[in-house]
């Protein structure tokens, strides 16, 4: 579908402040938000919400359906009668500027055990009311969920608790085993549909408030889910699994310029001629809760639908491997089937074929230009702004790159060179003039990462691709936000009126001509 022409900022929730070691859905979520309506924006982009396993990733997700529980706002339960003040009367001395995730996981986790025991002593009837009805509308993917979660927990000796290492009944779900697993751990089962009902009742109410002051949100969709996940657990068939549940292929991107091993991500492939059986049931699913989290939906490795890298589950690396053809346009054609026109962003970097342009373009999807990409080489790089179409959306740089301050730092000479001609530039106010390029772009939407507002460097940066540990940590400070916040509002107005990105302020009359 075609985008109107608009600007927003990309920030993940765990990089707002909160005196809780992450941020979360509380007060200063709903500050942010009011940020946006100053700085005139519209939209609010995120990383996917799940909640996070290997590594802390938001790409490696227990579940395609659930919610993080770490970004539950304890002064909202607090405040909605779902905990004491007392509970939260003394805060471990949390970090300000990065997410220490052990430390907070084991302070919330404890905390959302104390709301659980809270609310079976003396829930109102009303949250007990809407309790029963958030799990009877999302049985069809929660039940599992809570489950396998439980399950995690009371296995988590065993390799971390990954599923196909459990009781073989219970791995492969017998009827019995998970008639009597539901009953010993019903408690633990219960209390994970709890943080669930918590996290849609705060992260609803705030998409709420946003899309009532005119800021739509942006989700993320991972194409692959992780492997240690309540989808692959409770839908195995749907996976090319071996009959221990283990992966037969996995997927990645083969070697590149970047990387002479290429890049093995790990993720189970689907076994799409099973999905094409029952016309991508599972894929109508998600799409659908996806669309009830957020109002567009951005889709991570777009080109897995048209192909895909598999890599034999037993290879160190990517270097061994096949593209193998995807599900193309039929997916897309179902969903579309069910749920209507697509709000859909297609990421399509990387390797990008003319099959690939022609599925995202059948469907009108808008595709990705990063800024960075753009400079000292190819001076017709697809990525420089004079090439664009309107049908696309373009970014500064993403949560996988450095920050555009970092970026600039390191680039060789030829590419500072080439940046300060094409933006007409003496580099002194470098990320600004980038920012700015973005807006004056033909692109329907522009989108700048928070960090690039601030004009950070790369001690901000969210990812690196390939690198494990130590990331997904970044956030800023209440006092830096305070400080900055009126200053940058006012820097993006003006670029939003430059640019046609908002509408022309309403004409005032002479106050004679009109007396």
């Amino acid at each position: 579908m075609n985008f109107e022409r608009s600007v927003g900022v990309l920030l993940h929730p765990t990089s707002l402040p909160s005196r809780y070691g992450i941020g979360d859905l509380g007060d200063s979520a709903y500050q942010f938000v009011d940020f946006l309506v100053a700085a005139r924006q519209q939209l609010w982009q995120l990383l996917p919400l799940g909640p996070t396993g290997y590594g802390d990733s938001p790409y490696q997700s227990f579940s395609a359906f659930a919610g993080n529980p770490l970004l539950i706002s304890p002064d909202r339960l607090v405040a909605e009668g779902f905990l004491p003040a007392e509970a939260v009367a003394a805060v471990p001395a949390f970090p300000t500027t990065k997410v220490d995730f052990g430390p907070v996981i084991d302070y919330k986790r404890e905390l959302m055990r104390q709301a659980y025991a809270y609310f079976q002593a003396g829930g109102a009837a009303e949250q007990r009311d809407a309790y029963e009805r958030f799990c009877a509308n999302t049985a069809y993917w929660l039940d599992d969920f809570a489950l396998f979660m439980a399950l995690k927990e009371y296995h988590k000796e065993q390799e971390g608790g990954v599923w196909n290492l459990w009781p073989s009944a219970i791995a492969k779900r017998q009827v019995r085993a998970m008639k009597q697993w539901t009953n010993q751990l019903a408690g633990e089962i219960e209390l994970h549909k709890f943080q669930q009902f918590l996290f849609y009742k705060q992260w609803l109410e705030l998409k709420a408030y946003a899309n009532e002051r005119g800021i739509k949100i942006i989700g993320d969709i991972p194409i692959f889910v992780a492997y240690d996940s309540a989808d692959v657990w409770s839908h195995p068939d749907l996976f090319h699994l071996k009959k221990d549940g283990s992966p037969t292929v996995v997927a990645g991107v083969p070697p590149d310029y970047f990387s002479a091993t290429g890049q093995r991500w790990g993720n189970p492939l689907y076994n799409w001629e099973k999905m094409a059986a029952d016309n991508y049931s599972w894929w109508v699913q998600r799409i659908h809760m996806n669309l009830v989290q957020a109002d567009i939906v951005r889709i991570d490795h777009f080109r897995g639908f048209e192909g895909y890298w598999e890599i034999p589950a037993s290879e160190p690396t990517a270097v061994v491997g096949q593209w193998v053809k995807g599900p193309n346009a039929a997916v897309f054609e179902a969903i579309k089937a069910k749920l209507g026109d697509l709000p859909i962003i297609a990421e399509d970097l990387g390797v990008i074929t003319p099959e690939v342009e022609a599925l995202r373009d059948r469907f009108a999807f808008p595709g990705m230009k990063i800024l960075q990409f753009a400079f000292g080489g190819e001076r017709n790089s697809t990525f420089l702004p004079h090439t664009f179409t309107q049908n696309s959306v373009v970014y500064t740089g993403t949560h996988d790159n450095e920050t555009t301050l970092g970026w600039y730092l390191n680039a060789s000479e030829a590419e500072r060179d080439h940046v300060r001609r094409y933006t007409a530039s003496s580099g002194r106010d470098i990320v600004w003039d980038i920012i700015r390029l973005a807006y004056a772009s033909v692109s329907a939407i522009a989108i700048i990462p928070m960090q690039d507002l601030f004009v950070l460097d790369n001690e901000a940066r969210m990812n690196y691709p390939g690198k494990e540990g130590g990331w997904w940590q970044w956030r800023y400070t209440r006092e830096m936000f305070n400080a900055r916040a009126a200053g940058i509002a006012l820097g993006l107005t003006e670029l939003a009126y430059l640019y046609g990105r908002i509408p022309d302020e309403p004409a005032v009359e002479d106050e004679e001509e009109a007396g």
